[in-house]
């Protein structure tokens, strides 16, 4: 078995998405096959509590955002060196894989970047562009999220690259997020017992598309008058997204919960008949939905999704079977696809039900770690999970 060094800038306990991805998967590696290299975060007294119950090294550096620089460079090498690895395993490709070609001449047999939004948003810039190619030529392999991303990154990288991708995806703990996750309980403390709810999970910014909701809301209310609009999360368009519900006149189906503590997020989702999050496209193509994983939360927990198109979202949804993906940005269109769900219980549970069965059979960690496994230790996967 090989030992692997992973070297990232994204690991909690600074919370985001591609923190939890690498971790998700670090922990479902065999035990003493990792050791982990990664920056420093603000609270240090929460860091040292988080990294003491990990079941494998954490090795903190002094900075809090690791970058490709000779002494970081120099320290990953040596940690290679003394933690006895011969694999590296990159968080994020984009920029740490330039230290590949310094780490195979330290020892490194295998490397592997893991790819995301914000490498498909590399791909288009000139300057970034022939950066992403030299990662894609010093490591052996390069994963990607969906065919969205797969595309705009290979066309960066070049044949040889391209041709080694292997797609891996983050996963959703179907134990977690589930039916029966305790959304009745939220519903009767927000007072929703026995109105229609559509539920978006996620942070608020621009691209998410909590704004083109509320601007549908009064196309749903014209058919379902008591449906209220539930907003879970937190983040800079708060205050944005308040103004446009008063000015839209919808205030009053609108409810906000702010932040939400992780293990509250299951029964958030459950609390809701439809989800919904169409998200869009922003900055040329520079902001863009990476692959959605509250889609897969929310099928994990029975809901029917409506999904905006932009990036890699349609990639998280069976089009008529697990949910809809709309025009990111089109209140109508995302209006007309959530009221046929209120209006129509079956379905809201066919597609619910096939979501959930999708989860399981293919998006559950388990399964995705294994494929993680392979590719570190060079054995053939398959192009998709």
């Amino acid at each position: 078995m090989p030992k692997t060094l992973v070297v990232t800038n994204d690991f909690p306990p600074r919370p985001g998405g591609i923190q939890a991805f690498v971790h998700n998967m670090a922990v479902r590696r065999p035990a003493g096959s990792i050791v982990v290299y990664a920056s420093s975060w603000r609270d240090g007294s929460e860091v040292a509590r988080f990294d003491a119950e990990q079941p494998f090294p954490v090795i903190r550096d002094r900075s809090t955002m690791l970058l490709p620089t000779p002494r970081v460079t120099r320290r990953a090498a040596e940690l290679l060196r003394a933690e006895g690895c011969d694999t590296v395993w990159f968080g994020a490709a984009a920029p740490l894989g330039l230290m590949a070609p310094a780490l195979r001449r330290a020892g490194a047999g295998r490397l592997l970047g893991m790819t995301h939004g914000h490498e498909a948003a590399w791909a288009q810039l000139p300057g970034s562009r022939q950066l992403l190619r030299r990662i894609g030529e010093g490591t052996d392999t390069l994963t990607y999220l969906g065919e969205y991303t797969r595309s705009r990154i290979a066309r960066a990288v070049g044949p040889g690259p391209a041709a080694r991708m292997a797609q891996l995806p983050p996963g959703v703990d179907e134990k977690t997020f589930h039916p029966d996750s305790g959304g009745a309980v939220v519903r009767a403390r927000l007072g929703l017992t026995d109105r229609p709810v559509v539920v978006c999970v996620s942070r608020l910014v621009a691209r998410k598309g909590q704004d083109t909701l509320i601007r549908a809301l009064p196309l749903i209310l014209a058919a379902e008058p008591d449906t209220v609009l539930l907003i879970v999360g937190g983040g800079p368009y708060l205050a944005d997204l308040r103004k446009l519900a008063e000015e839209t006149g919808v205030a009053d189906s609108v409810r906000f919960t702010g932040e939400v503590p992780w293990a509250e997020l299951p029964a958030h989702y459950g609390a809701g008949d439809v989800f919904a999050m169409p998200c869009r496209t922003r900055r040329g193509g520079l902001d863009v939905e990476g692959l959605g994983i509250v889609y897969l939360e929310a099928s994990a927990t029975g809901l029917p999704v409506v999904a905006g198109d932009s990036g890699g979202a349609p990639d998280a949804v069976l089009e008529g079977e697990t949910g809809y993906v709309v025009p990111g940005g089109s209140p109508e269109p995302t209006a007309e696809r959530i009221v046929r769900l209120l209006a129509d219980e079956e379905l809201r549970r066919r597609l619910g039900r096939a979501g959930r069965r999708w989860v399981e059979q293919a998006w559950r960690w388990d399964l995705l770690a294994q494929r993680l496994g392979g590719l570190l230790e060079g054995r053939t996967v398959s192009d998709k999970p």
